[in-house]
């Protein structure tokens, strides 16, 4: 991390504060690890304020090129995963096992079939992802979100995508080289104040990956205690 933090200033002004009154939540995601670097924040918001939430993984992260601990990752992210996910305060979760970084090759339709099956189990009123471009640009990330939008579109349920603004997005590609897709505040519809203690409560389950050399560290600084959302569908 640096010494000038530099956090997100996106202009609150005209847009929501506060998440939808849903009373169960469908967190769609690629990999373990993706509810609690990127969701947790806004997962935890929803538990805390009632509501029930279920996580949906579609891969172990198998293929993952961060290996912080000893053993298979195939094992060990999946235990992270549900650990991690319950200290949010998911209820429930259900991990596939397409493999990692190849969601891309996996038939739309077949993918949202898995969102469609566990919102009707757990009766969600709304879906939360990554936004569209998959925020890091990770082609998993891009199709869990394709899949988590077409599921909600066959239920008529809405769906939000978590995303950055554009500064946070650009100064780490500056800082870490890194493919971060931010948008401006126009774009973005939800700005949440959050409190990251959960949040970073579940990171720390995913030792594998919470690695002191991620990204992660300097984006979760630069964001401070604001999470921003779009309407993905619906």
């Amino acid at each position: 991390m640096t010494d000038d933090p530099s956090p997100a200033t996106t202009v609150t002004t005209g847009l929501r504060s506060r998440l939808p009154s849903w009373r169960s939540v469908l967190a769609v995601v690629a990999h373990p690890d993706d509810e609690s670097f990127g969701l947790g924040a806004v997962l935890t918001s929803f538990a805390t304020s009632g509501a029930s939430v279920t996580v949906l993984c579609f891969t172990h992260g198998e293929a993952s090129t961060v290996h912080g601990v000893i053993g298979d990752l195939r094992t060990v992210r999946a235990r992270e995963l549900d650990t991690a996910a319950r200290l949010l305060g998911a209820s429930e979760v259900r991990l596939l096992d397409y493999p990692d970084g190849q969601l891309e090759g996996v038939d739309l339709q077949v993918l949202a079939a898995h969102v469609v099956e566990v919102a009707e189990q757990v009766d969600a009123d709304g879906v939360v992802a990554f936004d569209l471009a998959g925020v890091t640009g990770h082609r998993d990330h891009v199709r869990a979100t394709a899949a988590a939008v077409a599921g909600a579109n066959r239920l008529g349920l809405a769906a939000l995508g978590w995303t950055l603004p554009s500064e946070v997005a650009e100064r780490l590609a500056v800082e870490h080289a890194a493919e971060f897709v931010g948008h401006e505040a126009a774009a973005i519809d939800l700005v949440l104040t959050v409190d990251r203690t959960r949040q970073l409560e579940a990171i720390a389950q995913h030792c594998s990956q919470a690695v002191p050399s991620s990204v992660l560290w300097r984006r979760l600084e630069l964001l401070g205690d604001r999470e921003h959302l779009r309407w993905v569908s619906g």
